[in-house]
């Protein structure tokens, strides 16, 4: 049985396409031919015309931070608008902690 879909991402294009999953293969991207980045199979794009919620996903990917399923369902707390992702930042910053876990808090204490 083939294994299902998952997400790659063009950050410039602000485009996401499902495709199966092969390790050895590099995607690039059908409008810019750039290199696509997998993203995983819990991801759901943001619309091509909300440019900070493109801007808050590139933040995330540029951190290392992907969209797997869990084996409780989805990939958890992600942030999604600028505000979010400026408040984490400010708070690892304020404490030491390392940037892509403050990323994923849910809460900021």
């Amino acid at each position: 049985m083939p294994h299902g879909k998952t997400a790659y991402v063009c950050l410039p294009c602000r485009a996401s396409y499902k495709q199966p999953y092969d390790r050895d293969r590099e995607r690039v991207c059908p409008r810019c031919a750039g290199k696509l980045i997998h993203v995983g199979s819990a991801f759901a794009p943001p619309r091509r015309r909300d440019v900070a919620a493109w801007r808050a996903l590139s933040v995330l990917l540029n951190a290392g931070i992907r969209f797997h399923k869990s084996c409780c369902g989805g990939p958890g707390y992600r942030p999604r608008t600028l505000r979010e992702v400026k408040e984490r930042v400010a708070y690892a910053e304020a404490t030491g902690e390392p940037f892509a876990r403050a990323l994923l808090r849910g809460a900021i204490p």
